[in-house]
C-alpha cells in the first residue's frame, strides 16, 4: 500500500459534524509543505476551505489558495458543460446543447449523473498535464459530501461501468473506477470522533467500503482527541461510588475529574474500536482549545499531520515533486 503522501487521488469523508472539511485543509497543507501541488475539489455549495485557509470563498474556477495548493468549487451544472465541451471539442456545440432547457430538466433527472459530473471532474484533474506534459496536480483532495451520501457518490462509477452500454461515459467511468480500487493511487479518508456513533458509523462505512465497492482505506483520522490526564487505575478510581467530602469545593473538583475520567474511558474505547474496525492507519487529532475554524488553528493540525506523513503514513522526505 502508498504511503497517503503518495496518492494522486484521496477521497475525504465522514459523519456530519467531525470537521471533515476542516481535516481536508489541514491535510492540503501538510501534503504542500511536503513538496506536493495539491487540488483541493469541494461540491458543498456553502464551502467552508476559502475561510480555513484564509482566503474570498472559492467559485468553479481553479485559483491559486496557498504555495502548492489550488482549490475549486465543482458545480455540477458547469462540470456537466465542460464534459459535453471536451466530447463535442465544440464550446458552440455544448453551449447550444446545455442551454436547452428540456437537455437541462433531462440530465438533472438521471440518477446519479450529477453526482457523477462533480466526482468525474476531480478525478479528471488527478490525470490532467500542464504544458510541461506531467502531471499537473500530485494531488487531488476530494472534499466530500457526509458518509451517506459519500458512499452513494462513490457508488456512481460502478453503477455506470455495470449498466450503462459502451461509449465515452463507460470509458471515462471505467478509467475513473479503476484509478479509485488501486491502493497505489487512491484510496477514502475516513474522518471521525472518539466517540461511540461517530466510530460506529466509521466501522460501517469501511465495511461498505471493502466489502461492496472493494475501495483502498487510505487513513482513519480520529479528530478532537483530548489528552488523557488520568491512567486507567485512576479513572477506575474515579468511577466508583463515593461518600461526599467535607466540602462542596472538594466535591466539585472530584465530580469535574470524574466528569474527565468518564470522557476518556469512553474516547479510549471508540479509538480502539476504530482501530479494529477499520484496520487502517489511525491519525489523531487534538482537540483545539481555540476556533478550529481560524486559519491558524488549521495550520497547526496541518504540522500535526505533517509528522504523521512522516512517522506512520509516508517515508520522511518521500512524495516530494523533482
Amino acid at each position: 500500500m502508498s504511503p497517503l503522501d503518495q496518492r494522486r487521488f484521496l477521497f475525504v469523508t465522514g459523519k456530519g459534524g467531525t470537521g471533515k472539511t476542516t481535516v481536508t485543509a489541514a491535510l492540503a497543507l501538510a501534503l504542500a509543505a511536503r513538496g506536493r501541488r495539491v487540488l483541493i475539489a469541494v461540491t458543498e455549495p456553502k464551502e467552508r476551505i476559502g475561510a480555513l485557509l484564509g482566503v474570498p470563498p472559492l467559485t468553479a474556477d481553479i485559483v491559486l489558495v496557498r504555495p502548492n495548493i489550488w482549490a475549486v468549487k465543482i458545480d455540477p451544472e458547469v462540470a456537466m458543460r465542460e464534459y459535453g465541451e471536451m466530447i463535442l471539442r465544440s464550446r458552440t456545440v455544448s453551449s447550444a446543447l446545455f442551454d436547452n432547457r428540456t437537455v437541462r430538466g433531462f440530465f438533472a433527472a438521471v440518477p446519479g449523473l450529477h453526482q457523477w459530473a462533480m466526482l468525474g471532474k476531480a478525478w479528471y484533474h488527478s490525470t490532467e498535464l500542464g504544458a510541461d506534459g506531467r502531471a499537473r496536480f500530485d494531488c487531488v483532495l476530494f472534499d466530500a459530501p457526509a458518509t451517506g451520501h459519500g458512499l452513494d457518490m462513490l457508488r456512481v462509477p460502478k453503477v455506470i461501468v455495470d449498466v450503462v452500454p459502451p461509449g465515452v461515459l463507460r470509458r471515462d467511468a471505467e478509467r475513473a473506477w479503476a484509478t479509485f480500487r488501486d491502493e497505489r493511487t487512491s484510496g477514502v479518508v475516513i474522518v471521525s470522533l472518539p466517540e461511540d456513533m461517530p466510530a460506529t458509523e466509521s466501522t460501517e462505512l469501511a465495511d461498505a467500503l471493502r466489502s461492496e465497492l472493494g475501495l483502498p482505506i487510505a487513513a482513519v483520522v480520529a479528530n478532537q482527541v483530548v489528552e488523557p490526564l488520568f491512567t486507567r487505575a485512576e479513572q477506575d478510581l474515579l468511577q466508583r461510588p463515593r461518600t461526599l467530602l467535607a466540602d462542596d469545593a472538594g466535591d466539585r473538583v472530584v465530580d469535574v475529574a470524574t466528569r474527565r475520567a468518564t470522557l476518556e474511558r469512553a474516547q479510549a474505547e471508540s479509538l480502539d474500536k476504530l482501530t479494529r474496525g477499520v484496520r487502517a492507519p489511525v491519525v489523531q487529532l487534538p482537540r483545539l482549545l481555540g476556533d478550529a475554524g481560524l486559519p491558524e488553528s488549521v495550520e497547526a493540525l496541518a504540522r500535526i499531520l505533517g509528522a504523521a506523513l512522516g512517522a506512520a503514513l509516508g517515508a520522511v522526505g518521500g512524495g516530494a515533486r523533482p
